[in-house]
């Protein structure tokens, strides 16, 4: 017997006949003798739907109210599980976060969870009966409802495993695990078996879109097994094993010989900033990111230029596309402070990223990626390295080129 947490997307929960599948999953690890706790998000496009009718109500909504409405979406998702379940005669409840309570601090709409009390919890786990917890959601110091941002039930359903100590955490997709990279760019990319945290959290901080970056960086803290599977299934057949999110040791038990790069990530959603003749003097560089870190912007890549003969510089950094404008904003209100000339900015650039903890141990990994695509006539316009990671910015047309060009470059193509 396990003790297991089920986690299902919105495109998992997307309607009365998809939550019946979900039933049957849940139904069958019940029937194998397991504890089961299932983290349920909101049915696909409800969010979206509900963020709307904030901004339609009053553009500067609070964000304790905003959390009022986004957090029904998985309320009405995680009753009607429990409801379907006990029509096939599976015990089961729904827990609401602050019933449990799943305890969260800082800000509504971006909370972060402190705590949950298991105690209820897990006493009802072990007497058989399904718990069935919205994800997304928590409750302040104060008593009010919050939630974690946008994809937060993929970190709701890690803290849950975590907190009751469950032997691994399933989140079911709309993919069947972990891949090489994108399946719809490269049709021979390759299903994972196995990926470390450090791995996952690198691929999912650049660009793949399996699992929440958050939820990632909590399994690694926590030591939480997880698998991504597949919850579209015909009738009753069993899921397809997925990918397990795991520990290096726990990897090495399994594969003695360890491919050097494991992926290839592409985000599209990144804008590149020039900032042009900067002083080259001390502090001028930080009094450019000072405000943008003030304002909770992520800056990626970064390049400073060799000083000018008059002493000035060029700055070049990546930030998240959404936030270019506000980025822009923020530098002009602070150029007298700066001293620079002009802005020059462009939101047709990709991230390609690839990543293994290989590269620790080999060398050449850079220049591999690099001559691969300097022989297909594609320009590299900023780099960033990690100790598992290099990625590089590109013009945004020819992402696919790149990442074909990669994975093959790197020996990752099927057989």
């Amino acid at each position: 017997m396990a003790r297991i947490v089920m986690k299902f997307g919105g495109t998992s929960m997307a309607g009365t006949e998809r939550i019946r599948t979900v039933a049957k999953l849940v139904a069958r690890e019940v029937a194998q003798g397991n504890e089961v706790a299932v983290v349920v998000s909101a049915m696909a496009g409800e969010t979206d739907r509900l963020v709307n009718f904030c901004r339609e109500a009053n553009p500067r909504y609070d964000p304790a109210e905003y959390d009022v409405v986004v957090a029904s979406g998985e309320q009405v998702t995680s009753g009607l599980l429990a409801l379907t379940l006990q029509a096939m005669g599976v015990p089961a409840r729904s827990w609401l976060g602050w019933q449990l309570p799943i305890r969260t601090e800082e800000a509504h709409a971006r909370a972060r969870i402190s705590d949950i009390d298991t105690g209820a919890l897990s006493a009802a786990m072990a007497k058989g009966e399904v718990a069935v917890i919205p994800g997304f959601q928590g409750m302040m110091d104060d008593g009010r409802i919050s939630t974690l941002g946008r994809g937060g039930s993929d970190t709701s359903a890690v803290a849950v495993a975590a907190a009751v100590k469950a032997d691994r955490c399933d989140i079911y997709t709309d993919v069947d695990g972990v891949y090489t990279t994108d399946p719809r760019i490269v049709a021979r990319a390759r299903k994972l078996d196995y990926v470390t945290y450090e791995e996952m959290l690198e691929l999912a901080s650049v660009g793949a879109k399996v699992l929440q970056t958050r939820s990632v960086g909590l399994a690694m803290k926590e030591g939480v097994r997880v698998q991504v599977l597949s919850s579209f299934v015909e009738g009753d057949e069993a899921p397809a094993k997925g990918t397990m999110i795991v520990s290096d040791e726990e990897i090495e038990e399994h594969q003695m010989e360890r491919q050097l790069i494991t992926g290839i990530a592409h985000d599209k959603n990144e804008a590149k900033i020039i900032v042009t003749r900067v002083p080259d003097k001390p502090g001028a560089v930080a009094s450019i990111f000072g405000p943008l870190a003030a304002a909770g912007i992520n800056v990626d890549m970064i390049i400073q230029n060799v000083g000018r003969d008059k002493g000035e510089t060029d700055v070049t950094f990546t930030v998240p596309g959404a936030d270019l404008l506000r980025s822009i904003d923020l530098l002009e209100g602070a150029k007298d402070k700066i001293g620079f000339n002009r802005i020059l900015s462009d939101d047709k650039v990709a991230k390609i990223s690839v990543v293994g903890v290989g590269m620790k141990s080999h060398a050449g990994v850079a220049s591999t990626m690099f001559r691969a695509l300097a022989d297909r006539g594609i320009n590299i316009q900023a780099i960033s390295t990690s100790e598992i990671k290099v990625s590089v910015l590109i013009d945004e047309d020819e992402t696919e080129l790149a990442v074909r060009v990669l994975h093959t470059a790197y020996g990752l193509d099927a057989e």
